[in-house]
């Protein structure tokens, strides 16, 4: 049963057009399912749209390594200056225009009852009215042998960062149906979500735990129904119905990225400086970026995923020409125009990064087949047609140097 088009823009808060939805969701073709469309002439740099997810979730590791975010939202808890001093491992790193940071620490809120943390009384309000009331544990929030822990655990033990995907996403997915009073209407949303045959399930499940899936896909469904069993929801905890659940979150779940340095640092490029401050502040930052990736690496930001039922229409290009971000800080992903998108023309994103799309048509396949499991036909990719498929020698030496299985995409974390 597919949910109506009203259910699905009902998750966007803000749309490009005078006239409201400048888009439509429309069939392509079998292999490319849905696609997303212009109804109206888009320019570019214009904001497409701005969605919310049906659910999203932080990255348990990252969590685990004290990244504080909203448990909303995913907005970022700590002030930029303290989030440098995390990053650099300097307690006493100061940065300069601190009025620029935009956390609000005096709105920030806890659940009573587990501690949980949110940016706000908004978020923590919706939050248990949407799924937390199933999900929280109470004073049990500790406790190594509370079901809901005993999951985190087992999922922490297989899936290592870099992080593509949490089982946090599937379990709020189950207790946003067992609190809705309309059931139905949340089944035929997560339902928008393309589906996969059982042996690209397989792969895609494989992918994301290794070459031992099988048998901890078997522990995860044994604890995910021990944790959240619903009879409304029965399929999804067979071992067929967990299965296709997992592949739906691998193959959907969009990357959520905040930060409050980023924000701040953002702010610092907006001011009006005289030529020596300005060289002055973007030597600081600069900087202060080495200084973090020597103490922390890449990992920089709170890193979530969540489930975006207007963006997952958007099909991949090597040549997109939209773009997704969150500027805002939280969970809200922006769709912006990267160029001129005349009415009828489809909406279509990357799913790789600056980097991957600049590689060979060989090796940009070689990552999308083992990620998304389609072959790309975009402009880019028919022109280079006749390319002999190989993977150029700069290319091969970086895959010598050992570049991890899950290098990060283009949709699985984009900047803030």
């Amino acid at each position: 049963m597919a949910a109506s088009m009203c259910e699905v823009f009902s998750f966007c808060v803000g749309v490009a057009g005078s006239a409201g939805i400048a888009v439509e969701v429309r069939f392509v073709s079998s292999a490319k399912g849905k696609g997303l469309f212009a109804t109206q002439l888009i320019r570019k740099g214009e904001t497409i749209f701005v969605e919310r997810p049906l659910v999203a979730a932080q990255f348990l590791w990252n969590a685990l390594y004290r990244y504080r975010a909203c448990d909303h939202c995913l907005r970022a808890l700590e002030k930029a200056e303290e989030n440098a001093q995390r990053l650099t491992g300097k307690p006493g790193q100061v940065l300069p225009h601190p009025e620029l940071c935009t956390v609000r620490k005096d709105l920030h809120q806890n659940c009573p009852h587990c501690q949980v943390m949110y940016c706000s009384a908004e978020c923590r309000l919706a939050a248990a009215e949407q799924y937390h009331r199933v999900l929280c544990p109470g004073p049990s929030q500790d406790d190594p042998l509370h079901p809901l822990n005993k999951l985190q655990e087992a999922w922490r033990s297989i899936h290592y960062p870099p992080e593509t995907a949490s089982i946090m996403l599937m379990a709020r997915m189950v207790a946003t149906v067992k609190q809705a009073k309309d059931k139905d209407r949340w089944v035929r949303l997560f339902s928008q979500f393309c589906n996969k045959t059982a042996n690209e399930e397989e792969e895609i499940v494989h992918k994301l735990l290794g070459d031992k899936f099988k048998g901890e896909l078997e522990l995860l469904r044994r604890l995910f129904t021990e944790a959240l069993y619903e009879e409304a929801l029965s399929q999804w905890f067979t071992p067929d119905g967990f299965r296709s659940l997992f592949a739906l979150v691998g193959t959907n779940g969009q990357g959520i990225g905040t930060s409050s340095l980023s924000q701040w640092v953002h702010a610092c490029d907006a001011l009006e400086l005289k030529p020596q401050d300005r060289e002055q502040l973007d030597a600081f930052i600069d900087q202060l970026y080495k200084d973090i990736e020597a103490a922390t690496g890449e990992f920089l930001n709170c890193e979530g995923s969540g489930l975006f039922v207007l963006q997952s229409c958007c099909n991949h290009s090597c040549v997109p020409n939209a773009e997704t971000s969150f500027p805002e800080n939280n969970f809200l992903l922006h769709v912006t125009a990267l160029e001129d998108i005349s009415p009828g023309e489809e909406i279509c994103i990357s799913y790789l990064d600056c980097c991957q799309r600049e590689r060979s048509r060989h090796s940009r396949h070689k990552i999308l087949r083992e990620n998304y499991l389609f072959v790309c036909s975009c402009p880019k990719c028919l022109a280079e047609a006749d390319e002999p498929n190989v993977t150029s020698e700069e290319e091969e030496d970086e895959e010598e140097e050992g570049e991890p299985e899950d290098a990060e995409l283009g949709d699985e974390m984009t900047d803030v």
